[in-house]
């Protein structure tokens, strides 16, 4: 019975290695894990841990935003850049930073405390979507046009908050928080252009990047923030690099890189089409979350949105 148990175990491990191989992503699975060598560290090599098929965030071919902005870091210190690709779901951090297999994360929450954080880089927030043609004004929440037609939104994101506060859950369509990943990451954005919903409601750089790249002219506008109406509704965050815990050295040396080349890094964010306002020093989840002792701290933002 063992020896069939060990069997299958092995044949799982071969087609999970194949299928990883297939996607183009190299993965030693055993590295990282108890008892078992991890990859040594290179002085010279800036190793970043992404998803594959995340644009605008990043890709295996680096066209992705964050691709640019961590060409722009190992550049300025000197470094070679490499990937560990892994798709940003349940388990990223887990199999890719905390397993030594990269070491470094080019976006998070700049509070996120199972990291360390470097000062945040940019800021930005959630934004309507909607069609040029509709002849929609819609500004803020109270903007009379959001009832006329079907919004889709992600799902338990903190904009579904002043959503539900103005009457408006009942002509919403709710989109999946972890996307499948049988679809493209546009695929709200893609709903829109179809005519399948009339507004979009949307993590900025998500809205700003399809918007840009779609066939038909969209307005992007920056919904305002919610948090001293609802504490939960929090539409604007600060985003920061990230390293593990102990890299207090590597993190010393990027906050240096990002310095030195905030400017260049808000150039490729425009360039991007991705909103952004100035950041909001001290603004973080605990803040939000102290205002409710009764809810539990970090609703996390994810690339997906």
């Amino acid at each position: 019975m063992l020896k069939k148990i060990n069997v299958t175990l092995l044949l799982l491990l071969l087609t999970v290695n194949v299928a990883f191989a297939e996607d183009g992503l190299d993965f030693d699975l055993n590295s990282g894990r108890g008892g078992e060598a991890t990859r040594v560290d290179d002085p010279t090599e800036f190793k970043v841990c992404a998803d594959p098929a995340n644009l605008p965030y990043s890709n295996k071919e680096r066209e992705g935003f964050e691709n640019k902005i961590a060409e722009l870091i190992a550049k300025d210190l000197g470094k070679k850049l490499t990937y560990q690709f892994w798709f940003d779901r349940m388990g990223f951090i887990r199999n890719t930073l905390n397993a030594h297999r990269c070491d470094v994360i080019m976006s998070t929450t700049s509070d996120n405390d199972a990291l360390l954080t470097s000062k945040p880089y940019y800021r930005s927030g959630h934004v309507f979507v909607f069609r040029k043609d509709s002849g929609y004004d819609i500004k803020d929440w109270d903007s009379q046009d959001l009832h006329k037609g079907l919004i889709g939104i992600i799902q338990e994101s903190p904009a579904t908050r002043p959503l539900a506060d103005h009457g408006l859950m009942e002509n919403s369509r709710p989109y999946r928080m972890q996307r499948d990943l049988n679809l493209p990451a546009s695929f709200l954005i893609d709903d829109l252009v179809k005519g399948d919903i009339d507004v979009a409601i949307v993590w900025g750089p998500i809205g700003g990047y399809y918007a840009k790249q779609a066939k038909i002219p969209l307005t992007v506008v920056q919904i305002p923030e919610y948090e001293n109406k609802n504490a939960k509704g929090k539409e604007f965050w600060n985003i920061s690099v990230a390293v593990r815990k102990k890299d207090k050295e590597r993190m010393a040396m990027i906050q240096g890189a990002l310095d030195r080349r905030q400017a260049d890094i808000l150039k490729i964010l425009d360039d991007y089409g991705i909103p952004h306002v100035p950041v909001v020093e001290g603004d973080s989840v605990e803040k939000v979350y102290k205002k409710d002792q009764h809810e539990s701290r970090g609703e996390a933002i994810p690339k997906t949105e």
